[in-house]
């Protein structure tokens, strides 16, 4: 079975957990490990969470210096196993299965993030974004993504409670882009297209260009 097609498979089955409806392009990967910069003066320690079928892990471990570790989360099972064998020869990389919220997650310099924040409530969204923020060195980034042009056409078509729902995670998401965004870039060239946001600590946004 393909990485593609085991995707596709698991998005038809789990489409609110997967969230996306593609792999992401190698043009949303790259504009999302912007910032996995090997550094010569010391080990870097990246975090991936949601990696899916690792469309974008394979930019990040083509990043890695030879100290630096990644640390992977990832929630749907079958996704984690074909992880597992495709790096069980990377010793810098360590696989964490399950929510990233049942886990104690370390400190690092660079998280990306392809978690379907749309799809989750408020509470979980706050929650998960204060984990990943607070799991950031000073100086660190946080990156994740979302599609263009989703946000109003949730608010548009949903009604009652969901829309309720919708409003209150667009909320989180838009306090949280205000207080940490420090970089915005829109990727036409994925399906569909996408923006992703660079965040930073709140002491060090202002430092990073």
């Amino acid at each position: 079975m393909t990485d593609v097609t085991l995707f596709l498979r698991e998005f038809a089955r789990t489409r609110r957990d997967t969230g996306a409806i593609a792999p992401s392009s190698p043009l949303l990967a790259r504009e999302l490990t912007r910032y996995v910069v090997p550094s010569a003066d010391r080990p870097r320690a990246v975090l991936e969470v949601g990696p899916g079928t690792g469309a974008v892990t394979r930019h990040i471990a083509a990043s890695l210096g030879r100290l630096d570790t990644l640390d992977l989360v990832e929630a749907n099972p079958r996704f984690a196993a074909l992880l597992a064998r495709t790096y069980r020869h990377e010793q810098r990389l360590r696989l964490l299965t399950g929510l990233v919220q049942e886990h104690e997650l370390g400190s690092y310099d660079t998280i990306v993030c392809g978690l379907p924040f749309a799809n989750f409530d408020a509470a979980t969204a706050q929650d998960i974004f204060d984990r990943l923020i607070g799991a950031l060195r000073p100086g660190g980034t946080l990156s994740f993504f979302a599609y263009a042009g989703v946000p109003p056409l949730r608010r548009a078509f949903t009604r009652g409670a969901a829309r309720e729902r919708t409003l209150a995670v667009q909320a989180v998401v838009g306090r949280t882009l205000r207080s940490h965004a420090f970089r915005t870039e829109t990727v036409l060239g994925n399906l569909p297209p996408a923006r992703v946001h660079h965040l930073a600590p709140l002491a060090s946004t202002a430092y990073i260009g």
